[in-house]
C-alpha cells in the first residue's frame, strides 16, 4: 500500500501544517502542483506557509487522488450552509438525517433518537457538597470555564473558533468539519485516515506490569510509542458512564505525526482483541487537523482499534444531534501559565432506556450519541473508566520526544501551571453520578510525564498531570 511520511519541526503557538480551508484544493484533482510545490494560504488574516513535505514522494498519482476524492465525496455530505472559520476550517451544516453516521451498515434501519435521554442525577451527598462549597466560596470559582457552547454566561467568549463571526447552522442541521485532500495525505494511508494505530505490547509495558503485578492493566499500558499519565478505576465493576472537568492547553508537538491529548476512556472487553472503547476530550494533532490548536474530539472502537471506529465523524457511527457544537473544531480560549484557566466538562453515559451512549458537554448540553448497535461488550455496560493524558513518542532523532503532555509541566507545579482533571465521577446502574473513589494512577515514565491525585471538598477526586517530555532526566 502506498504511504506518505511527513516530518517537520514545530516552532510556535498557532503554527499551521497544511491548508484545510481551500475549497479549490478540496475540489481540485487537477491542482497536483500544490502538493509538490510550496502552498501559501490564509489563516484568518495572516499569511503562513504550508507544510514542508521534507520526505514527500515526488509525485502523487492521479489514481490515488481520484481514490481519495471518492472517499471524501462520501464523507463530506451536501451542505445546507457552509461557514468559513477564522482559523481556516470549513464547517458544513448538514441535514441531520444525511450525516455520515447513518451510512454504517449496522445503522441501516436506525432512527435518530428524538427524545433526550434522562441525564444522570447527583447523589444527595454530592449535591450537599456542591451547595456547601458554593456558599463557602460565595459562588466564586478558582478557574474560568468554557461552558456549553454559548448557552450560558460565557461573558461573550466563543468556546469554538468557528463561532467567532456569529455564524450558526440552520435548525435541523448539524455542523461538520469538512475533510480535505491535504488531511488525507498527512495520514499514513487512506485506510489509516482518521484512525488510531493499533497498540501492541512491548518490553516497556511488560516491565511496568511486573512492577504492578496485582493490578489489572488498563488498555493504555501498551507500546508503539504511546505514553500516558492516567487515573483509572482499579477493580472490575459495572459502570455506566463517567464525567470530569479538564483544563485546556495548547501543548507543543515536536513532529507532525505525534499528538497530545487529555480525555476520558469508557471501556469493556479484552484489551488484546475485542476491546470496546468510547473516548472524548481535547487533542492537539497536526497530522489529523493540520495545525496545533486544541480541538474537541471523540473516538470509538469495538475491536481494539483494529478495523472499527474512528476520530470524530471521519467514519460512520457517532450520531450528532447538536447544531452548535462541531466535533473536531478548535477550542478557544485556552489556559495560560500562571494565568486564567479554562476548562471543559465531558460526560459520557449510557441512556438507561434505549442503551445508546451519549456525549454531554458543559452542564446540560447533549452533543450526540454512539448507538448501542455499534458495540458488543458496551452494549451492556463498561468495566473500567480512565481519565488522563496521552502522547505519541516517535523518537524522531533517536531520543525521547519533546512533545508536551497537558501544559508541559509536571504535576507538582499545581494549579495555574499544571494540567488537571477535577470532579472525577462515575455513573452507576441507577443512572446516578457519584465521586470516583479509590482510583489508581499510572505513568510509564515519571521522568517524562507524571500524575498526582488528591481529594478536596471543592474539586472532589482530582489530579494534576503532564510533563515536558525530553529533559535532562528523560533523554
Amino acid at each position: 500500500m502506498e504511504t506518505t511520511t511527513f516530518v517537520m519541526r514545530t516552532r510556535k503557538r498557532g503554527r499551521s501544517y497544511s491548508s484545510s480551508s481551500s475549497t479549490a484544493l478540496y475540489n481540485g484533482l487537477h491542482l497536483l502542483a500544490f502538493f509538490i510545490g510550496g502552498v501559501v494560504f490564509f489563516e484568518g488574516f495572516k499569511v503562513v506557509s504550508a507544510l514542508n513535505y521534507t520526505t514527500f514522494k515526488p509525485a502523487v498519482s492521479s489514481l490515488r487522488l481520484a481514490r481519495i476524492q471518492r472517499h471524501l465525496d462520501k464523507l463530506n455530505k451536501p451542505a445546507v450552509k457552509t461557514i468559513e472559520s477564522p482559523d481556516g476550517d470549513i464547517i458544513d451544516c448538514v441535514h441531520k438525517h444525511r450525516q455520515p453516521a447513518l451510512d454504517h451498515p449496522l445503522l441501516k434501519n436506525h432512527k435518530i433518537q428524538r427524545v433526550p435521554p434522562k441525564m444522570p442525577r447527583l447523589r444527595m451527598r454530592r449535591q450537599e457538597e456542591l451547595m456547601r462549597n458554593f456558599f463557602n466560596n460565595n459562588g466564586s470559582s478558582s478557574s474560568s470555564r468554557i461552558n456549553d457552547g454559548g448557552a450560558g454566561n460565557n461573558k461573550g467568549r466563543a468556546w469554538q473558533t468557528w463561532h467567532q463571526k456569529g455564524d450558526k447552522c440552520p435548525t435541523g442541521t448539524v455542523p461538520i468539519r469538512r475533510s480535505s485532500v491535504h488531511d488525507v495525505l498527512r495520514a499514513k494511508s487512506l485506510y489509516h485516515f482518521g484512525k488510531k494505530q493499533r497498540l501492541s505490547s512491548s518490553s516497556s509495558s511488560v516491565s511496568l506490569l511486573n512492577r504492578r503485578p496485582n493490578v489489572d492493566p488498563p488498555d493504555v499500558v501498551s507500546g508503539n510509542g504511546h505514553e500516558h499519565a492516567i487515573a483509572y478505576t482499579g477493580t472490575e465493576q459495572e459502570l455506566y458512564g463517567a464525567r470530569a472537568t479538564i483544563n485546556v492547553w495548547d501543548p507543543e508537538i515536536e513532529v507532525v505525526n505525534e499528538f497530545s491529548l487529555s480525555q476520558i476512556w469508557v471501556l469493556s472487553g479484552s484489551f488484546d482483541s475485542d476491546l470496546n472503547s468510547i473516548e472524548a476530550g481535547w487533542q492537539v494533532s497536526p497530522e489529523l487537523y493540520g495545525d496545533s490548536r486544541p480541538r474537541l474530539f471523540t473516538y470509538w472502537t469495538s475491536d481494539a482499534y483494529q478495523a472499527t471506529g474512528c476520530y470524530n465523524l471521519l467514519c460512520s457511527g457517532f450520531v450528532q444531534t447538536n447544531g452548535k457544537i462541531a466535533i473536531g473544531a478548535a477550542i478557544s480560549p485556552v489556559s495560560s501559565f500562571a494565568g486564567n484557566q479554562y476548562d471543559i466538562t465531558i460526560l459520557i453515559w449510557k441512556d438507561p432506556k434505549l442503551g445508546n451512549w451519549w456525549l454531554g458537554f458543559g452542564d446540560n448540553t447533549l452533543v450526540g450519541y454512539w448507538p448501542a448497535e455499534l458495540f458488543t461488550h458496551l452494549a451492556d455496560h463498561a468495566t473500567m473508566v480512565e481519565w488522563g493524558g496521552e502522547v505519541v513518542n516517535a523518537r524522531y532523532n533517536g531520543g525521547h520526544t519533546s512533545t508536551q503532555m497537558g501544559s508541559g509541566h509536571f504535576a507538582e507545579a499545581g494549579f495555574g501551571q499544571s494540567s488537571y482533571f477535577r470532579n472525577l465521577e462515575i455513573v452507576d446502574s441507577d443512572n446516578s453520578l457519584s465521586s470516583a473513589e479509590n482510583i489508581l494512577t499510572l505513568a510509564e515514565n515519571t521522568n517524562c510525564y507524571d500524575i498526582k491525585s488528591s481529594y478536596s471538598n471543592e474539586w472532589g477526586t482530582h489530579f494534576y498531570f503532564g510533563g515536558p517530555g525530553k529533559n535532562d532526566n528523560c533523554p
